[in-house]
């Protein structure tokens, strides 16, 4: 038999495609399981299910469950997180945040309130890192209203009797407040209400214009805010 007898091997069977990974797109999706379920009752079945990937595909990406959620808490800390930044003065900064967050709580574009507040509040012996470093965050935050509050007493803005670490932890316990209304069904309306309420009990130095109406707290200055811990 000749060679051009020979018959042709059959070409191999083409490779199915299969979708690329997309690390970013899994992320966001683990991330919006760990704030609805909060990462203790967050499993890994769920996390996989959501993200689109199988266990060993997310040991490899992200670790662990453990890490996965550090870099999740990451991911919302960027693209949700505010924080005060450099003035004019402290109640417009820290009226600017609680507007913010009326909006951002009641977003009906991802869950409601905040992650850093809801996602460590059943966790068991095993997971008391993560409650502490979310604890941490929130504990940051009060700090740095009171930072701000301390330099407006320093600068004759506010009286120089005013308690600033105790002003700080009122707003902050405003916002968490916040949080649990937006996720008992209440609406953006219903929040900025909150924040009228509690802009009202900001101290007045003396001779100081009383507070501005509803919804122009510190709206001169949003873009002043930033995005980040």
């Amino acid at each position: 038999m000749s060679s051009r007898d020979t018959p042709a091997k059959a070409a191999p069977a083409p490779r199915k495609s299969r979708r690329a990974f997309d690390r970013d797109q899994a992320l966001a999706a683990a991330l919006r399981e760990f704030w609805i379920h909060g990462y203790e009752t967050t499993s890994v079945a769920s996390l996989t299910a959501a993200m689109g990937i199988n266990p060993p595909s997310l040991y490899a990406a992200f670790g662990d469950k453990r890490r996965l959620f550090d870099e999740a808490v990451q991911l919302y800390v960027r693209t949700y997180g505010v924080t005060p930044a450099p003035g004019p003065e402290a109640r417009s900064a820290i009226a600017a945040v609680l507007r913010h967050l009326a909006a951002d709580y009641t977003d009906p574009s991802h869950p409601p309130g905040c992650l850093i507040i809801s996602a460590a509040t059943n966790c068991g012996p095993g997971s008391q890192d993560v409650k502490a470093e979310l604890r941490d965050m929130r504990v940051a935050t009060k700090a740095s209203f009171a930072t701000r509050i301390r330099a407006d007493i320093d600068a004759g803005l506010l009286p120089a009797h005013v308690d600033a670490d105790g002003l700080a932890a009122f707003y902050a316990a405003v916002i968490q407040g916040m949080h649990q209304q937006a996720c008992d069904g209440a609406g953006r309306e219903t929040l900025d209400r909150v924040v009228d309420a509690a802009m009202a009990a900001w101290p007045q130095a003396t001779g100081a214009p009383g507070p501005p109406p509803h919804g122009s707290d510190g709206e001169g200055h949003r873009q002043e805010f930033q995005t980040g811990a």
